[in-house]
């Protein structure tokens, strides 16, 4: 809205008008409001769950509980969604589709987390919404992404080309001169090379295209329920999420502006996404929301962001990477979401192999998510595991960690663009 009211004001020549045209201004505009709103509106959101007592009912101690935060208020994943979307109505195009489809996903994550923290506090059900009803809003959400890039003449790419110069033995990357509407993604550590999901269906003659469009919805839909449960899953320590997602969310933000820009996407010989770079706007908002929400969150946490919080964080990574086409580097830049995923996964694996097999129950670690496995006391854990520790480490060292871990990983994946 200030946006296209102030490029009005352009034609008028008003001073300083000129700036909302710039990406890097409004973006930056962008992350202080939504460090602004997060901060200014969480305390009284805080106090608004407080007085309607909206929290959790607290775990048990051999379920990674914490006595000591029995009370602190949940679902602040409110402060987290407004602090993201006031900024980007305020400053970004929303005649882009790529601004679009984020705000829409921000709502329908949010929503989605929304109800399952409302049934757990106020219908005093842990268990919350329904698994089925979770991963039918997951997939619709999936759905929508790839029906909206298959059907809009917006979302295009022009492909890298390189050549080598013979003269000067020189690598020169182009791009194609005409966008296309295409299947293809950006893969790590394979050199001149985007992978078009059309070619699995080379078999399929004159059909390779729209084979590539099924899969390439198939994998949509994957990208956005594993990271969006990853996510949720690290949700489990004072500022784990929120810290960890920010991290995420700034490497994401850089490639974006990267890949939407011809002259460093030729640098890095990667795709060039036309129009894309409106989302750097939606992922400074992002950035600051989160950090400012750890205003809030860290440790000790004044609340908790909840299923609202956490499911969304985790969809709005999931859709923003895969609208850049880099959902392949998830598997590196969201690494400490997979690990938590797979501990809980090897966890419930090996206890039910080792009942079938010895007649008794035996598990991996002390308790999953991971995070849990590092902090929880020796005197709660009830059962025999196999990986032991000598001691337990404390919450806030645990979160720092893995935070520094997500920083190595978002490194590594910045690597791996230049590795190709």
């Amino acid at each position: 809205m200030l946006y296209h009211l102030f490029h009005d004001f352009i034609t008028a020549d008003v001073p300083g008008a000129r700036l909302f045209d710039y990406i890097t201004f409004r973006s930056g505009f962008a992350l202080v409001l939504s460090l602004f709103i997060a901060i200014v509106i969480g305390s009284r959101i805080i106090d608004t769950l407080k007085g309607r007592q909206m929290h959790d009912k607290e775990r048990a101690a051999n379920e990674g509980g914490n006595a000591s935060k029995q009370g602190t208020p949940t679902m602040g994943g409110i402060i987290i969604i407004i602090s993201i979307l006031v900024p980007c109505l305020l400053l970004g195009k929303l005649n882009n589709v790529y601004m679009l489809l984020m705000i829409v996903s921000t709502i329908w994550c949010g929503a989605l987390g929304f109800a399952d923290d409302y049934i757990k506090v106020f219908h005093h059900n842990k268990e919350g919404l329904k698994g089925k009803f979770k991963i039918v809003g997951q997939v619709g959400l999936g759905l929508i992404v790839a029906a909206t890039m298959y059907l809009s003449p917006a979302i295009v790419m022009n492909e890298n080309i390189s050549v080598t110069n013979t003269q000067t033995n020189e690598l020169v990357v182009n791009h194609k001169t005409t966008a296309e509407k295409a299947t293809k993604t950006t893969i790590p550590f394979i050199k001149n090379h985007n992978l078009d999901y059309s070619m699995f269906f080379r078999w399929a003659g004159k059909h390779a295209q729209t084979g590539g469009w099924i899969l390439f919805t198939i994998l949509t839909i994957l990208v956005v329920t594993a990271v969006s449960n990853g996510a949720n899953l690290t949700d489990g320590m004072d500022g784990l999420a929120a810290g960890t997602s920010a991290i995420a969310g700034l490497a994401l933000a850089i490639m974006c502006y990267l890949g939407g820009n011809v002259i460093y996407a030729s640098y890095l010989n990667i795709m060039y996404i036309p129009d894309s770079s409106e989302l750097v706007v939606y992922a400074a908002a992002f950035i600051g929301a989160t950090i400012g929400f750890l205003w809030y969150n860290s440790f000790p946490a004044q609340v908790f962001m909840g299923d609202t919080g956490s499911l969304c964080l985790g969809g709005i990574i999931g859709v923003y990477a895969i609208l850049i086409r880099k959902e392949w580097l998830l598997v590196i830049l969201c690494g400490v979401f997979l690990i938590e995923t797979l501990s809980v996964m090897l966890q419930v694996g090996y206890n039910k192999y080792h009942k079938r097999r010895y007649g008794t129950g035996k598990r991996l670690f002390r308790m999953t998510p991971l995070h849990h496995h590092f902090a929880a006391k020796e005197e709660s854990i009830k059962w025999d595991y196999v990986v032991h520790l000598k001691k337990p480490i404390h919450e806030s060292k645990v979160v720092m960690r893995f935070c520094l871990i997500a920083v190595f990983l978002a490194v590594i994946t910045f690597v791996t663009l230049k590795l190709r």
